[in-house]
């Protein structure tokens, strides 16, 4: 004959830790950023445009003709197999709007920050998470296509020892970078992906094209290097131009241009309702 035990109501329940701390917040945005399966896809693309664009516009202009596409007007060698940046800076943005924008067209932002009812920490580590893999996956990519593209157009090639050129390819991988961050931070901004995607595309592409039609030369040599696309272009060009900043002035008005945007975003996550 077996007796039975009676359970102790008196015994408390086991406590588990549930405090929101820095980890967890990282960890979430982590498990958030690759949990959809349109992440790895634009990563790869962005991957193959910089790489194939590159290798492609260093098979052309090693035969002596001229590529025509994304980059084209490339004289300079790194400049030539770095084609595909112009492409790939498009399929970076558009993943860094959906990063954020997307959690308010699903309303996973409101569940997001019942959990981190501070908010702040949340945007930080979105942009931590997604700068990390943008800059590991970039790297990859931009290295990549140099080498890939050097080793093509031969003796007519460059080398990472020669002056502006490191700094050029790493350069790019810090522009693409912060062209993610900038949609990262339209997105979290506008709250709405069609509007943050065309205000990207508009603030890098469009408006300094229609700047050089529509203002006097004089009007445009002073505002138009300040633009974020030719700002970048100042420190990722192994030899600017008259017409662009500095290599230090442009990547400190890039920098500013993050700076402001990020802020604006964690100001109006802070204030307004999700």
């Amino acid at each position: 004959m077996t007796t039975a035990i009676a359970p102790d109501l008196t015994a408390r329940p086991e406590r588990r830790d549930l405090r929101v701390t820095t980890r967890r917040v990282f960890r979430s945005e982590w498990i958030k950023f690759w949990s959809l399966r349109s992440t790895a896809y634009t990563l790869l693309g962005a991957v193959v445009a910089l790489v194939a664009f590159g290798l492609i516009a260093a098979s052309v202009t090693s035969g002596g003709g001229t590529f025509e596409g994304p980059g084209e007007g490339a004289t300079d060698p790194t400049d030539i197999s770095l084609a595909g940046t112009q492409l790939a800076q498009l399929v970076i943005g558009t993943l860094g709007v959906l990063l954020t924008a997307g959690e308010y067209s699903t309303g996973l932002i409101r569940s997001t920050l019942a959990a981190v009812p501070r908010r702040l920490p949340v945007l930080w580590a979105k942009a931590a998470v997604f700068a990390g893999v943008v800059l590991a996956v970039g790297a990859v990519a931009v290295f990549g296509a140099f080498f890939g593209g050097q080793a093509i157009l031969g003796s007519d090639g460059a080398s990472l020892t020669d002056p502006g050129v490191l700094r050029a390819v790493l350069g790019t991988v810090v522009y693409l970078t912060g062209i993610g961050l900038l949609g990262m931070a339209l997105g979290a901004l506008l709250r709405n992906t069609a509007g943050a995607v065309t205000t990207l595309f508009a603030s890098i592409w469009l408006l300094p094209g229609l700047m050089q039609v529509a203002l006097p030369d004089s009007w445009n040599d002073a505002i138009g290097p300040y633009f974020p696309s030719n700002a970048g272009s100042a420190f990722m060009t192994v030899s600017p131009g008259s017409d662009l900043l500095s290599p230090g002035a442009g990547l400190a008005v890039f920098a500013g241009f993050l700076a402001v945007l990020l802020g604006a975003a964690a100001w109006q996550l802070k204030r307004r309702d999700a």
